[in-house]
């Protein structure tokens, strides 16, 4: 695994992440729908807006359940599901490459030298707090597993670029992200696209009102997912415990 260090530039680029999500909380499925409804008669102009919207999510750090709530207005949900989650596994991708890339510095630059960490920097309760936060995830993945970390990341209701992030800062392959990303956010994309198909729900705040059902029942399925790792990991420290705290034979 990489070194405390090396984990916390990757989450200090989480953390800016974070902070770009939280500025684009207002867009929702009805600003959205606003503004491609005039494309929507047209299958191939309003592809093409889908298309440029996805593409450019990972730039303008769009969140994902707004996006599939317009796919599913323009083509339905038969049609709308697997475009949508297509759309996030694509668009996870280049976040993952460019974390993992900071996590690991650039080997081959004209220095040869590696990224100072940011912890060093830092003011000192913050690079504190940053290499706390990333020997954190790393223990999280280590416990949990690569592809049921991502899984139950994706559940959870956290920005899913910040999953991401946490993803890249743990040494999580490709592969296990993406198949992660497609299960884990398979709920929450049937769910904003078949309130996508009906623009009507979608107008009158339809998403908020399913979000709270929605994010209940997919935190519940991440405890659930994490409860045997944890309970393993629990019970090895007791029985690590017990063992260095009395004397054996050997």
């Amino acid at each position: 695994m990489s070194s405390p260090s090396v984990r916390t530039r990757a989450v200090a680029a989480a953390v800016a992440i974070g902070a770009i999500l939280c500025t684009v909380a207002l867009v929702s499925p009805s600003v959205l729908l606003a503004t491609v409804e005039p494309v929507s008669a047209d299958p191939l102009l309003f592809g093409l807006v889908v298309t440029g919207l996805y593409l450019g999510r990972p730039l303008l750090a769009l969140p994902t359940t707004p996006l599939a709530a317009v796919v599913g207005y323009g083509y339905g949900v038969a049609v709308g599901v697997p475009v949508a989650l297509l759309g996030v596994v694509v668009t996870v991708v280049p976040v993952f490459l460019a974390v993992r890339w900071i996590a690991v510095g650039s080997p081959d630059d004209d220095t040869g030298v590696q990224p100072a960490s940011i912890s060093a920097s830092a003011p000192g309760p913050f690079g504190s707090l940053l290499e706390r936060a990333g020997t954190a995830v790393g223990r999280y993945y280590e416990t949990a597993g690569p592809v049921r970390g991502v899984v139950a990341s994706r559940l959870a209701p956290i920005p899913s670029d910040v999953a991401t992030c946490a993803a890249a800062v743990s040494e999580v392959r490709l592969r296990h992200l993406v198949i992660g990303t497609a299960i884990g956010e398979l709920p929450w994309t049937i769910a904003a696209v078949v309130v996508g198909a009906s623009a009507a729900t979608v107008r009158t705040g339809g998403v908020g009102d399913l979000g709270a059902a929605l994010t209940l029942a997919c935190l519940a399925a991440a405890i659930a997912l994490l409860a045997a790792p944890a309970y393993r990991l629990v019970r090895g420290r007791g029985d690590q415990s017990r063992t260095t705290g009395r004397p054996t034979d050997r």
